[in-house]
């Protein structure tokens, strides 16, 4: 799954793909609606590939949670981002087993179940072996 070039703003819904860079920040793309807005420097800006989820070990990257529910769910959208709290939480123990229950706050896994089911419907969600499949047809409709 990659994850580069998305982005999350603070105080601004949905997730945004990052399309140049300008003297005073980014210039962003939203996911939600496709429009294009500026990011600048003093925004707070998070990119998807630095984001990790607290567990009891190691933190695990965004990246693996989000190949954790592509399996589980097999390709298709996750539970509703709005279900109860309780609810959200037995979904993620499903997906991340050792998920830290005092530092994952319910708000979280809205933000978690939200931005997959986004990337999914955008078909930006693919495991690498997807990926590799997709190239190696691709080459040999090339050679054809």
């Amino acid at each position: 799954m990659e994850l580069t070039g998305i982005i999350s703003m603070a105080g601004k819904p949905g997730l945004y793909k990052v399309i140049a860079r300008s003297k005073g920040g980014l210039v962003v793309e939203s996911l939600l609606d496709g429009k294009k807005a500026s990011a600048h420097a003093t925004s707070r800006i998070s990119a998807l590939e630095d984001i990790s989820m607290y567990t009891y070990g190691e933190e695990v990257p965004l990246k693996d949670v989000f190949t954790n529910i592509f399996k589980l769910e097999d390709g298709k959208e996750t539970i509703n981002p709005k279900s109860s709290d309780d609810e959200l939480r037995a979904y993620f123990e499903k997906v991340l087993p050792e998920f830290d229950r005092d530092r994952v706050y319910p708000s979280d896994l809205k933000k978690l179940f939200t931005w997959y089911n986004l990337l999914l419907s955008k078909d930006m969600l693919k495991l690498e072996e997807e990926k590799l499949e997709e190239e190696v047809t691709e080459e040999k409709k090339g050679e054809a």
